[in-house]
């Protein structure tokens, strides 16, 4: 199990400043890649930088997402390893044939960073990006990771360099708690056991893993229930082995994700555990199969009920408490 900040509340990480961070540092350790990116990239931010120090690697497509993904697969197909951010709902809705025949058909070695993933983008729901794990999930050769905190991002960055064909990775719009306290093993495919458990587990991803975190510490201060929590920070390819040991340990499974209730990790784990026999309990928490409200991200987690309040009413109602 790893080191986790559950017993406290942590100071915001942003993965989506962290990404960039982490690609200036590679490109000052002599580390080669290009980076391809949309516009909203400011001067400011620590991409920014990037484009500042090393603009021979940096090509700026502005708005353009369909041409910028097909470029990022020529440059690819040249032999560069290829970085490229775009903004969240842009990503799978306006270039999802460049991603399903450039970049994948084409088994080509491109990162592509999809900020502002889920509702987090701020911009209401035309720009909520709650349908893309169902597109990636049934693209061959894609694999796609969503990192829990910013130095998890951080460590999938670094990762991806020695990793053979695309990739998407999914991170969220401003600011995370840190979910994981000092180091820890981190493995492409391999869920993390953030937190063992006998009565229930909840398998997340990403920005929603702070609050599963913080609903098992309510749970087990209330109530004495022993809540497990299962990092299945790659969807694919899904650490299906991971997923039947926790069912088995407890025959009680909960999702939560920032995605459609259709599609995404909740659909991916309930096939898994559908084909396997499970006979247990099994719940999804996600967006529901509508445009989302207007709202905060906080309020609209907590509208949805997947906040940590809505995932402990989910735990109390599955448990009988």
């Amino acid at each position: 199990m790893a080191n986790t900040t559950y017993d406290f509340d942590m100071m915001l990480s942003s993965a989506r400043e962290a990404y960039g961070e982490e690609l200036y540092k590679m490109a000052k350790e002599g580390i080669d890649f290009v980076f391809t990116y949309t516009d909203n990239v400011a001067p400011s931010s620590s991409a920014g930088k990037l484009l500042k120090e090393f603009p021979e690697r940096c090509f700026n497509f502005g708005i353009a997402e369909p041409n910028q993904v097909g470029a990022s697969a020529g440059l690819a197909l040249s032999g560069c390893t290829v970085f490229s951010q775009v903004f969240g709902p842009f990503l799978p809705l306006r270039a999802a044939d460049q991603i399903h025949t450039d970049i994948a058909y084409n088994d080509v070695k491109v990162r592509l960073i999809g900020t502002h993933s889920g509702v987090t983008a701020g911009g209401g729901p035309t720009h909520n990006d709650i349908a893309d794990l169902a597109l990636y999930r049934a693209i061959p050769n894609l694999t796609v990771v969503v990192p829990a905190d910013a130095d998890q991002c951080c460590k999938f960055i670094r990762l991806s360099m020695d990793y053979e064909g695309p990739m998407i990775i999914r991170i969220d719009r401003a600011g995370s708690p840190n979910v994981y306290a000092g180091d820890y093993e981190l493995e492409i495919g391999k869920a993390i056991e953030t937190l063992e458990g006998t009565d229930a587990y909840i398998i997340s991803c990403g920005s929603n893993l702070y609050e599963c975190l913080m609903a098992a510490k309510a749970m087990k201060e209330k109530y004495g229930s022993s809540i497990g929590i299962l990092d299945m920070h790659t969807i694919k390819p899904l650490d299906t082995e991971a997923i039947l040991r926790v069912a088995d340990k407890t025959g009680n499974i909960v999702t939560v994700e920032d995605h459609s209730i259709n599609g995404g990790l909740g659909g991916a784990v309930a096939e898994t555990l559908c084909e396997a026999g499970y006979k247990g309990r099994f719940k999804r928490c996600a967006m529901p199969d509508e445009f989302a409200v207007l709202g905060t991200l906080e309020a609209i987690y907590h509208h949805y009920g997947i906040d940590r309040d809505g995932i402990e009413k989910t735990l109390k109602e599955m448990l009988g408490i």
